[in-house]
């Protein structure tokens, strides 16, 4: 479903703008199966790893129709834009995700409902159909992502975090902020009491009748965690003269020649290869393949327009110097340069993330009202 390719994803935006846009929000809730997507503009594995950016997906929707009739797409766009946000301003919510999860990985490896929802092979039909199809697509509907987290939760009694595991090792768009924050919301802990319960009229309705037998909890009550996480303020700042020197790219920046920083004369640039070494959550093959396809699209798409570019191990980033690095985000890499207490660059952040942190401190229906002003600083 997805090549791993900036070409390929122009095209797919394209194709959405110009003949499925239109009936977007009436029709976006609706999971018609893996082969009808054409009611989503299945681009999340493409904007994940900077392929193509919110403000292209954004500006091309805003050349077919008005923002009045364009609202709830963009804001769909911009919630993985908040997510981050909202991780960078509490970032202990990843880390203690990871700690918990490795307590919890030991004591869950040979519990026989674990294996048997990771390998599809539960009494619900429409739960091991996804199974299926994250293994198979790497992607699901935004609106099964939630069914399914809810039944892992509340039907099937397990754990959120190995849950948030298992999107992680297989979605070709999973990163650390929408993927653990959306389980978070999903089990009740990220708004403390809200929780999603999944019920069977709405698979039903929303799948098309796709599925029978979907006996599930529809009572369940929340999760509950006693930690609060409060917003710490942070000054992203990028300097104000760029100097001639290297360029760090992680995978979630890979089309250079389209930041905000493509005219700037940078020595060389690295692109890093983050294998399962170095992770704590380790991606299955397939994924693993498709961020590396992606990075190799990256170095010739540069190649044609002779820059001089290396793909690298990431354990090989302290041999480079004088460097700046395209910000990681909260996640595996930035773990891994503060695991290795590598200070030896500055962070260049991009001018979205600038202009739309600042209104992450709270909820997204807070965000969503500075959504005109985030627009307007670019269009």
């Amino acid at each position: 479903m997805f090549e791993a390719s900036r070409a390929k994803a122009i095209n797919q935006l394209n194709n959405f703008i110009e003949n499925n846009l239109a009936e977007y929000s009436r029709l976006r809730n609706y999971d018609f199966g893996p082969e009808k997507r054409f009611n989503v503009s299945c681009l999340s594995p493409y904007i994940t790893h900077g392929i193509i950016n919110e403000k292209e997906v954004i500006q091309k929707s805003l050349s077919k129709f008005s923002f009045s009739k364009n609202e709830k797409f963009i804001q769909e766009v911009l919630w993985r834009t908040y997510w981050k946000g909202w991780l960078e301003l509490r970032p202990n919510v990843w880390n203690d995700y990871l700690t918990e999860l490795k307590k919890i990985k030991i004591e869950f490896k040979d519990n026989k409902e674990y294996l048997n929802a990771i390998e599809g092979k539960t009494n619900i039909n429409c739960f091991n159909a996804w199974v299926y199809e994250l293994k198979e697509n790497n992607y699901l509907h935004n609106h099964s992502r939630m069914w399914f987290a809810s039944i892992w939760i509340f039907t099937l009694n397990l754990p959120w975090q190995l849950g948030a595991e298992f999107f992680m090792q297989h979605l070709y768009d999973g990163d650390a902020a929408s993927n653990t924050l959306g389980w978070r919301w999903v089990a009740g802990i990220q708004t403390q009491g809200k929780h999603y319960l999944a019920n069977e009229w709405n698979i039903k309705k929303f799948t098309d009748n796709r599925f029978e037998n979907i006996n599930l909890n529809e009572n369940a009550p929340p999760k509950v965690s006693g930690k609060i996480y409060s917003a710490v303020l942070k000054n992203f700042n990028n300097p104000v003269n760029l100097e001639k020197k290297n360029l760090i790219i992680f995978e979630n920046n890979l089309s250079f020649e389209f930041t905000d920083f493509k005219d700037h004369k940078f020595k060389k640039i690295f692109l890093v290869n983050n294998k399962n070494d170095n992770r704590e959550i380790k991606l299955s093959e397939k994924t693993l393949k498709f961020k590396t396809n992606l990075i190799d699209d990256q170095r010739k798409r540069l190649h044609e327009i002779s820059l001089d570019c290396e793909i690298i191990d990431i354990s090989e980033l302290r041999s480079i110097k004088n460097t700046y690095l395209l910000y990681p985000c909260v996640g595996e890499n930035l773990n891994f340069l503060n695991s290795q207490s590598m200070n030896n660059g500055e962070f260049l952040y991009r001018n979205l993330d600038l202009n739309s942190w600042k209104y992450c401190n709270k909820g997204f229906f807070n965000f969503k009202k500075y959504i005109p002003t985030i627009i307007k600083e670019f269009f």
